[in-house]
């Protein structure tokens, strides 16, 4: 990611008051739509009433349960509703999380031993005290928040590597590919996807990092390039559940960047990366488009291909341009492909309050809605500087941390969007029904451990009360202007 469009965008508990949402209509698809770390509690159990979990646009508070959990009942009153109705469900959730850039290992990587440990384990252990991300984007090769651009197979100039035996994880093998490993072992079955900015050079037919094309004299190669990339992860002991073809495959202005139109992509799945996947008996998932919701036809350009189709497991999608119900488009078109929502970052210009309130409802409540199994903000930490990036990289994508050269780790915005969805929402959870109406914003889910999570944003400019009705009883609570709630209770 590089030069985008930058899109940014209570009352406190009294007694039973503390969330807020809205009632209308529900349809399976689009509704128009330096802090401490958080004093996050014990993961609720209760199975008569509602724990509440709250974010306030001014950091008052911050991913805090509420002290008081809301009783269900019967007790009459005018409020609007948000129903949740788990009889009707909808996508299998994959999670929530961030990229681990080579910017944001190198960075992760400077803390001390001890440091680094604590920081994973809050972000990806399932304790008390941690957000429980359970997905993780990474870049096949650099992405423009490394130091430098590279691929696994650079060559010198003039010269080629057709049989690629000059492939090499070695530039990422001391930065992310030891993250991932930590991370590994602190949650084991994490998804992780891969995306390329740029094949390597050689195979391009402007011979630059920045943006051309690939070559299609060079298919076959890159394909074998996409393979020996997930056997040389899986004999780190890293397993690649899915890749895009390109990241941003119509911006050409990035460093790296490549260009590939759809036709290009129909035509490098269906008569080289998935035969090869196939060859090789690889079953990674094969996601096409991975940019913005402007363009939902190129997805259905290459879905609508008979040949690549059986290769293709769905279409990613960013949100710098377009409206998030262009997941919802193609999921229309194609219902039985997945959908995933891959890259959002915030910027160093942005506020708290602005972020918040826009990444919520669009990212995390949008793309749920909409039917994306999973939900991704783009850098999970960089420095003091917005780095480390690339010669024309992004300057300004702030990440979920901001770690200093020091070793002092800032929570950002990022972090509270990400995880007032992750902690609660774990792998193989289920969308189920859930109304919005006004400024409400929500979206519902059912756990595999049988919980209920209704998750909040007050869109609005005032402070809003409501019922959250479930099974014919309910409890009424109220969200302040901008503020963010998590609700969860028992089956």
């Amino acid at each position: 990611m590089n030069t985008k469009n930058i899109l940014i965008a209570a009352s406190f508990a009294i007694g039973l008051l503390l969330v807020h949402c809205s009632s209308s209509t529900d349809d399976g698809g689009s509704d128009s739509p330096t802090p401490n770390p958080p004093n996050t509690g014990t993961p609720p159990t209760v199975s008569e009433s509602v724990d509440v979990w709250l974010t306030k646009p001014d950091k008052s508070v911050l991913l805090t349960k509420q002290a008081n959990a809301l009783p269900f009942g019967t007790n009459p009153n005018n409020y609007p509703n948000i129903e949740v109705n788990p009889s009707l469900t909808y996508q299998t959730i994959d999670g929530f999380g961030f990229t681990l850039t080579g910017g944001s290992a190198e960075v992760i990587n400077q803390l001390s031993t001890g440091d680094r440990n604590e920081l994973l384990q809050e972000l990806f252990g399932t304790s008390e005290n941690d957000i429980s991300i359970s997905y993780v984007r990474v870049s096949i090769g650099a992405s423009d928040l490394n130091a430098g651009p590279f691929t696994y197979d650079d060559m010198p100039d003039g010269e080629t590597d057709e049989s690629l035996d000059n492939f090499s994880l070695d530039q990422d093998r001391e930065g992310v590919i030891t993250v991932l490993k930590e991370i590994l072992e602190i949650s084991p079955n994490i998804k992780i996807l891969g995306s390329p900015w740029s094949a390597p050079v050689w195979m391009k037919d402007n011979g630059s990092f920045v943006g051309g094309s690939l070559k299609p004299e060079y298919y076959g190669v890159y394909a074998q390039y996409f393979v020996k990339y997930i056997q040389a992860m899986e004999a780190e002991g890293i397993t690649i559940d899915a890749i895009t073809i390109q990241n941003e495959p119509m911006h050409d202005g990035n460093n790296p960047s490549m260009v590939m139109t759809a036709e290009e992509q129909a035509e490098f799945i269906k008569n080289h990366l998935g035969p090869a996947f196939e060859e090789a008996n690889i079953s990674t998932k094969i996601i096409v488009w991975d940019h913005n919701c402007d363009n939902p036809q190129y997805p259905i350009t290459v879905l609508s291909d008979p040949d690549a189709y059986p290769y293709v497991d769905g279409s990613a999608f960013h949100l710098y341009n377009g409206d998030i119900s262009a997941l919802s488009t193609v999921h229309n078109s194609f219902p039985e492909k997945n959908l995933y929502f891959t890259e959002q970052y915030t910027s160093s210009n942005g506020s708290f309050d602005g972020d918040l309130k826009w990444h919520v409802k669009n990212v995390i409540i949008g793309s749920m809605r909409n039917w994306s199994r999973n939900a991704l903000e783009w850098n999970l930490a960089n420095d003091e500087s917005f780095g480390p990036h690339t010669d024309g990289g992004c300057s300004i994508c702030k990440g979920g941390l901001t770690i200093s050269s020091g070793g002092n780790i800032t929570r950002n915005v990022g972090y509270y969007i990400v995880a007032h969805a992750s902690k609660f929402v774990p792998q193989g959870s289920t969308r189920i029904s859930s109304n919005i109406s006004g400024n409400l914003q929500n979206v519902a889910f059912k756990t595999p451990d049988d919980n209920i999570v209704l998750l909040v944003e007050n869109d609005g400019d005032a402070l809003e009360s409501f019922n959250i009705k479930y099974k014919n009883e309910w409890t009424s609570t109220s969200l302040s202007p901008g503020a963010v709630a998590t609700y969860i209770w028992k089956q």
